[in-house]
């Protein structure tokens, strides 16, 4: 080997890592240091409700039992055996207006009659001849004494004779009446239509006058008795003489089973007392046709049967330009969380004119057009960054 290709030999090696180490040293003076920059903070995601002003008609909650409009004690006024009774007259049946309901044996009764008109017969002949004994009584007096100076003793002119003869036929008069009236109270109809809620009576049974044997209960109207907080009372129309001519629109609500029926009523007039235990007062609201004898609801309807326990909501008077926001929105103390323009958690103090059951009416400390935070946050705090999302619903 000569002594070039020896040198080359050592020398390529050197040159090419010196080349090398030049490229590094010149990559290592280009570099550029990264770029610092600040992590963006999303802000946490919540669900955000605008609010807006609007006239609300409150909706009043209550329970209450249902009970009969009418409700009546037959009571016989004559004594008698009972010789037809109407098939309905047992628990449970309905009657019509003026369906007879039983009878007694009215023998007795017919013949008192015939006998109260033939006392009235002799009584008005005993009348006619006393009038008839006064009439020449006072001619004959009147051609005795010809000056007309003397006045008669009245017994001469059959005065008081008339005056008991005429006596006799108002009394017989009387008694023929009340002959008459004993004879159709032998027959007892029901005064309206009616639901027989209790009998007592048979055919072949005696009846004593004056002894209940039956009760019967109107189906033209039901009422609910609904009990009421004061401050609830003065929100709900209640008619009254000289003032308010119709009351608050009602619903009552009855649930059987998984199925809801409804229907419409309206309060009626209030009980006008306070329970002194409860402090509450007592309206009632009436509901017509609760047996849907008329057709008046769907042929689906029940019976809204008396004694029935009844969900009962009243249309009370309207609240102009208030807010009305979820009552999961209400945080501790009265306050809500606002999304301001920024996206900034804002903790507001709102006045709560009413707590409903699913919304509360707010007066004052929202304004129309803010995000309301529907979304629950822990260590929720003033300036929080948030994340809004527009709720699915926009009203509570």
């Amino acid at each position: 080997m000569n002594r070039t290709a020896l040198h080359l030999k050592i020398l390529l090696p050197l040159l090419i890592l010196a080349l090398g180490a030049a490229g590094m040293a010149a990559l290592i003076k280009s570099r550029q240091p990264p770029t610092r920059e600040a992590p963006e903070t999303l802000g946490a995601l919540v669900e955000v409700l605008e609010v807006r002003r609007a006239d609300h008609p409150l909706r009043i909650q209550a329970t209450g039992t249902v009970q009969p409009r009418h409700e009546l004690s037959i009571t016989p006024q004559v004594s008698g055996l009972v010789v037809e009774i109407a098939p309905e007259m047992l628990a449970g049946g309905r009657v019509a207006k003026g369906e007879q309901l039983f009878a007694v044996e009215d023998v007795d009764y017919r013949l008192a009659v015939e006998r109260a008109q033939a006392a009235l017969a002799r009584a008005e002949l005993d009348l006619a001849t006393v009038e008839g004994q006064a009439r020449v009584a006072r001619a004959e007096w009147e051609r005795l004494n010809l000056d007309g100076r003397q006045e008669p003793n009245p017994l001469v002119l059959f005065e008081p004779q008339l005056a008991n003869a005429r006596a006799g036929v108002g009394a017989a008069r009387a008694q023929l009446e009340q002959a008459r009236l004993d004879l159709a109270r032998t027959r007892l109809s029901a005064p309206f239509p009616a639901l027989v809620r209790s009998a007592q009576v048979e055919r072949g049974q005696y009846l004593r006058a004056g002894s209940p044997v039956a009760t019967l209960i109107g189906t033209e109207r039901a009422e609910v008795v609904v009990p009421l907080p004061l401050e609830d009372l003065a929100l709900v129309r209640v008619p009254r003489s000289g003032g308010t001519p119709s009351g608050s629109p009602a619903e009552i609500r009855l649930t059987l089973g998984e199925r809801g029926f409804v229907w419409r009523g309206q309060v009626v007039r209030s009980l006008g007392e306070v329970d002194e235990r409860g402090r509450m007062t007592r309206i009632v609201v009436a509901v017509e046709d609760p047996y849907n004898l008329r057709g008046t609801w769907p042929a689906t309807h029940p019976a809204l049967e008396m004694g029935s326990f009844v969900q009962v909501e009243i249309l009370g008077e309207t609240l102009p330009r208030v807010m009305s926001i979820p009552r999961t929105a209400l945080r501790e103390g009265d306050q809500v969380w606002i999304a301001d323009a920024d996206d900034r958690l804002r903790i507001r103090a709102v006045d709560v004119l009413r707590r409903e059951p699913q919304s509360l009416l707010i007066g004052e400390g929202l304004q129309e057009g803010e995000r309301l935070v529907l979304t629950h946050l822990m260590g929720a705090a003033e300036g929080m960054k948030l994340r809004p999302r527009a709720a699915e619903t926009q009203t509570p």
